[in-house]
C-alpha cells in the first residue's frame, strides 16, 4: 500500500505540473498519448488502493450531482468596486486619492507614503471566484455572494483545469480572488454540436459554475483568471506586483494583459489601448481596472461603506445599435407594478446577442416616440454591460404598430390603478405573479430566512395548497406537504421546522419581508430601532415618521398606507396569531437622556486608533444616537477618524459639528 500510495502522489505530481503547463502557461510538454498513460495509470491505482487522494486530477470529472448550494462565508470581505465612466470621473478619483496621501505625509513625516504609482488590469466579465488554500490545498471554493457570504461551488471550480488543486504555498491559509469565464472561441467550438447553443460567454460560464451538476461545469471548459490575495494568515505584500509574482509561482493563471505605471496621464492613455483591442480578444471584459499599486498606501486609503479608495473600475462608454422592435410585453412585479419589457430583433451588441430591452413605464414609450414603433427600426444602447435600454426610434413617421398600454392586469384581469407614473394591480393577494414574488421575497435570507424555501416552492404551493399569503405558510401541516409532488417526508419537516423557526425573527427582518413599498433594509431597520416594536409602528403618523433619518415624502406615505390596508392588518394579525413573534433589542439598561448623542444622528468616518468603527458605532447606539452612513442636512455630528474623506468635506461645507480629537470623543463617551 505505501509503495502504491508513494507512486500516486508521484503521478499526481506530474500530470499536475503538465496540466499548469498546458492550461495555465499553453506550453505542452509532452503528447495526448504520453498525458493519457500517466492518467490511466493513476486511475488504475485508485481503483486498487480504493484511495482518491482529495487534490488528485480525477476529482475534476465532476459525477455525481449535488442536492444544494451551502453558504461559505469567506475570511475577508470581497468589495465591489466604484465605477469611473470618463476620463473626468477617473481624474476625481485620483484627485480624492491623492490628497488623502498628501494629508497623511502631512501628519506623518517620519514615515510618508511613496508616490503614487497604478495598476492597471482587465476587468474580466464572468463570475467571481474566491478560493481557499490550506496547507497549500484547495479546500474550498465560493462565489462573491454578498461580499461578506457566498455560495459554496467546490466540485464545480475543481472542473476547471487551469486552477490548481494543491500549490508550492504551505505555510497557512490564503483566499484567492478571480473570474471564472468561458474563452470565446470554446464557445463556438462548444455551440456547433450543442443541444441547445448558449447565447453568451458570461451567461455560460455563471450558469456552469451555479450547476448543481458539475459535470455541466466540464462540459463547458471553463477558464479562470485570478488578480488577488483577499485574506491570508502568514503572509504580506509589498505591493502589487509582488502579489502577482507570488499569484503567478503557486500556478494561478494570471492575465496576461497586467501593466504598470508612475502617473496618471499614462494609465488613461493605457485605457484607451484597452478599449480599443477590447474585440480583438478571446474572452468578454466589460472594463478595466485601476489599482494603486503599494499596499501600505491601501491600507491608509482605506474604504467607503461599499469601495476601496484605492481602486476604481473604468467602464467602458456605451455602445449603440439599431434594430426592429418586435414586441412589448406587460410583467407583473412583487408590488403590483406592471413594468413594460420590449423583445427585438436578436443583434449583436458589445459581444452579446440582444434580444430583450428595458422601457420604465408608459411615460417612457411616449416620451421616446415609441407609441406607434412596433416593427419599426429603433436605436439601443448597453450601457455599462447591462441589459440595453431603447433611446428611440429611428424615424420620426409615426409609422408603426401601436404599443397599446393595458387597463387590466395582463395576469388576473384585475382592472390596473395609475398611481404616479406607474400602472399597478391591486389584486395583491389573488395575482398569481404578485403572490409567488411576495412568498418568495418574504422568505429570502435577509427577511424571514425560511431555509429550503425557493420560488419554485412558492408556485408550488401557490398552485396546490392555495397558499396566498405570507401568513399562510404559518398554517401548513405536514398532512398538506406530504402529498406534494417531490415533498418526501424529510424535505416536509425540513420546511415546517424552518417555518417555525422564522417566528423569532428580528424585528426588522419581519418589517422587510412584509415587503414594505419604497422601503428596504436599511429603512425597516431604522423602524424597528425607533419604535421597538410592530403596534407603536403599524400607528405612526406620517409626521412622525418624517423625524426619522431618511424618510421622505414618499416613503412615509408608502409605510402608512401599507399598515392602512385591510389586507395587511388581516395577514399580520394571522401571522401573530400564528405565533411569530418579531424580537426587539431591548436596551440593557435606561439610557441617560443628558448624554451628548442622545437623540443625535451621528456618521462616523476615517480610522479611529483607541477602538474600531464597529465598536464605535455600538457605543454611541447604546447611548440613543442614530449612526448612518451619508452626511445630510439631518446629520447632528461627523466623527472622523484618520484619512477622513469626502464624508469629512460634506460636513464641513454644511457646518455640521466634527469631533475629529479621539481623545474628545472618548471623553463624551465617559471613557477618558
Amino acid at each position: 500500500m505505501a509503495e502504491a500510495l508513494s507512486e500516486m502522489k508521484s503521478l499526481i505530481e506530474e500530470i499536475n505540473k503538465h496540466n499548469y503547463l498546458y492550461y495555465t502557461l499553453d506550453q505542452p510538454s509532452i503528447s495526448d498519448a504520453d498525458y493519457d498513460k500517466l492518467y490511466d495509470r493513476l486511475v488504475a491505482l485508485e481503483k486498487e488502493t480504493g484511495v482518491v487522494l482529495s487534490y488528485s486530477p480525477t476529482q475534476r470529472i465532476g459525477d455525481a450531482i449535488l442536492k444544494g448550494f451551502e453558504p461559505h462565508r469567506h475570511r475577508a470581505r470581497l468589495w465591489s468596486l466604484d465605477k469611473a465612466q470618463s476620463h473626468e470621473d477617473l481624474a476625481a478619483w485620483h484627485t480624492r486619492a491623492l490628497k488623502l496621501v498628501n494629508d497623511y505625509n502631512t501628519q506623518h513625516p517620519d514615515n510618508p507614503l511613496p508616490p503614487l504609482s497604478f495598476v492597471v488590469e482587465l476587468k474580466f466579465d464572468g463570475l467571481t471566484l474566491n478560493l481557499t488554500y490550506e496547507g497549500g490545498e484547495l479546500v474550498q471554493a465560493s462565489t462573491r455572494g454578498n461580499g461578506t457570504v457566498g455560495e459554496g461551488i467546490l466540485p464545480q471550480v475543481k472542473t476547471i483545469k487551469s486552477i490548481p488543486l494543491q500549490i508550492p504555498y504551505r505555510d497557512g491559509i490564503i483566499e484567492v480572488q478571480g473570474e471564472g469565464i468561458m474563452n470565446l472561441s470554446v464557445l463556438e467550438e462548444y455551440n456547433r454540436t450543442a443541444a441547445e447553443p448558449l447565447k453568451n460567454a458570461r451567461n455560460a460560464a455563471a450558469g456552469a459554475l451555479r450547476n448543481l451538476n458539475p459535470k455541466v461545469t466540464a462540459e463547458r471548459r471553463l477558464n479562470a483568471y485570478f488578480y488577488n490575495v483577499g485574506f491570508s494568515d502568514n503572509i504580506q505584500f509589498a505591493d502589487h506586483r509582488e502579489m502577482i509574482e507570488f499569484l503567478r509561482n503557486n500556478q494561478f493563471k494570471v492575465s496576461p494583459y497586467v501593466k504598470f505605471f508612475d502617473s496618471i496621464e499614462e494609465v488613461e492613455k493605457e485605457l484607451q489601448t484597452v478599449a480599443d483591442m477590447r474585440h480583438s480578444l478571446d474572452y468578454l471584459i466589460d472594463g478595466a481596472v485601476v489599482k494603486i499599486t503599494d499596499m501600505r498606501t491601501r491600507e491608509v486609503l482605506g474604504y467607503t461603506e461599499k469601495f476601496p479608495r484605492w481602486a476604481v473600475a473604468y467602464k467602458f462608454e456605451s455602445e449603440e445599435a439599431t434594430t426592429i422592435l418586435e414586441a412589448v410585453n406587460w410583467n407583473v412585479g412583487r408590488t403590483g407594478k406592471i413594468t413594460p419589457a420590449a423583445v427585438v430583433e436578436p443583434v449583436e451588441l458589445a459581444g452579446v446577442t440582444v434580444r430583450n430591452c428595458t422601457l420604465n413605464n408608459v411615460d417612457d414609450i411616449e416620451r421616446k416616440n415609441l407609441k406607434h414603433a412596433l416593427g419599426t427600426l429603433i436605436y439601443i444602447r448597453r450601457s455599462n454591460d447591462v441589459i440595453p435600454e431603447i433611446l428611440g426610434k429611428v424615424t420620426e413617421e409615426q409609422d408603426g404598430g401601436e404599443i397599446v398600454s393595458p387597463t387590466h392586469c395582463p395576469a388576473c384581469g384585475t382592472p390596473l390603478e395609475q398611481r404616479g407614473a406607474h400602472l399597478f394591480c391591486p389584486n395583491k393577494l389573488g395575482c398569481k405573479p404578485q403572490a409567488i414574488a411576495w412568498l418568495a421575497h418574504f422568505a429570502s435570507r435577509d427577511a424571514m430566512d425560511i431555509e429550503t424555501f425557493s420560488e419554485k416552492t412558492a408556485e408550488q404551493l401557490y398552485e396546490e395548497l392555495g397558499v396566498r399569503d405570507p401568513a399562510d405558510l404559518y398554517d401548513l401541516q405536514f398532512a398538506d406537504l406530504i402529498k406534494l409532488e417531490r415533498f418526501g417526508e424529510k424535505k416536509a419537516n425540513n420546511l415546517l421546522e424552518a417555518i417555525d423557526k422564522s417566528k423569532t425573527r428580528p424585528l426588522a427582518s419581519f418589517l422587510y419581508a412584509l415587503g414594505i413599498p419604497n422601503t428596504g433594509i436599511t429603512t425597516t431597520k431604522v423602524l424597528a430601532d425607533h419604535f421597538l416594536g410592530l403596534e407603536p409602528l403599524m400607528n405612526a403618523t406620517k409626521e412622525e415618521l418624517l423625524t426619522l433619518h431618511d424618510i421622505g415624502d414618499i416613503v412615509a406615505e408608502s409605510i402608512v398606507s401599507f399598515f392602512q390596508d385591510p389586507n395587511v392588518q388581516k395577514s399580520i394579525d394571522r401571522m401573530l396569531q400564528a405565533g411569530v413573534s418579531p424580537q426587539v433589542e431591548e436596551r440593557a439598561e435606561p439610557v441617560n437622556t443628558d448624554n451628548p448623542f442622545f437623540g443625535k444622528t451621528v456618521v462616523l468616518t476615517g480610522t479611529l486608533s483607541t477602538m474600531g468603527r464597529d465598536e464605535a458605532a455600538k457605543k454611541l447606539e447604546a447611548l440613543g444616537a442614530k449612526i448612518t452612513g451619508s452626511v445630510s442636512k439631518k446629520t447632528d455630528i461627523v466623527i472622523a477618524g484618520e484619512s477622513a474623506g469626502s464624508k469629512l468635506t460634506k460636513a464641513q461645507e454644511l457646518g455640521i459639528r466634527i469631533i475629529d480629537d479621539e481623545q474628545e470623543l472618548l471623553k463624551l463617551l465617559g471613557e477618558a
